[in-house]
């Protein structure tokens, strides 16, 4: 597995015991869980049709990350209405 800069030195910190984990307050226990159970939470089911080549690529690049595609389908939307993805135009 590769590791970027900032998780090889946490991951080299706690090998080498420099770093301590500390323990979550109830406070922010809560707040991990409420964030997480909006992550998760779809309230909408749509259909769509697509090119059976696009399907495919879909689920062959879900299979690769080990997702099911509708997650990978879901998550491309997310990640570009939140502008993380954008569109070449021009």
């Amino acid at each position: 597995m590769k590791y970027n800069k900032e998780e090889k030195y946490i991951l080299d910190a706690l090998e080498k015991d420099t770093i301590k984990l500390s323990t979550p307050s109830n406070k922010e226990i809560e707040s991990i869980k409420k964030a997480a159970n909006n992550t998760f939470k779809k309230n909408r089911r749509i259909t769509i049709r697509l090119y059976d080549h696009d399907f495919l690529g879909i689920q062959k690049k879900a299979m690769t990350m080990g997702i099911p595609y509708q997650t990978l389908i879901s998550g491309v939307i997310h990640r570009y209405i939140e502008g993380d993805i954008k569109i070449k135009t021009g």
